[in-house]
């Protein structure tokens, strides 16, 4: 059996030490800051404000997150240091793994 590479790189809102990150909408700005990272890598100006499926804030198990896909690295090399630089920067537990999509079955 082969493992598949991990496609999502979690940055969590929590510091090596354990502290909770702040301000407590970093998560929000940090995804917004990456919002015109798109699939058809049309950067979207103007009208309806939205996250990137590739960059989204979102809570796991009570934890704020940023859920940050691989394919950035391939899109703009630069814009995924940016956002490891920034998880680095602030001493934030990052974890590697892969969303299930909703309604999937858990093992």
């Amino acid at each position: 059996m082969t493992t598949a590479k991990p496609r999502e790189i979690f940055i969590q809102g929590i510091t090596q030490d354990g502290r909770t990150f702040r301000p407590s909408d970093w998560a929000e700005r940090l995804a917004g800051v990456m919002s015109c990272f798109r699939p058809d890598g049309v950067a979207r100006r103007g009208g309806h404000i939205s996250y990137s499926p590739y960059c989204v804030p979102m809570v796991v198990n009570g934890i704020k997150c940023v859920v940050v896909n691989e394919a950035v690295r391939s899109i703009e090399p630069m814009a995924w240091d940016f956002v490891m630089n920034f998880a680095r920067d602030n001493n934030l537990q990052v974890a590697e793994a892969c969303l299930l999509p909703d309604g999937a079955k858990k093992a």
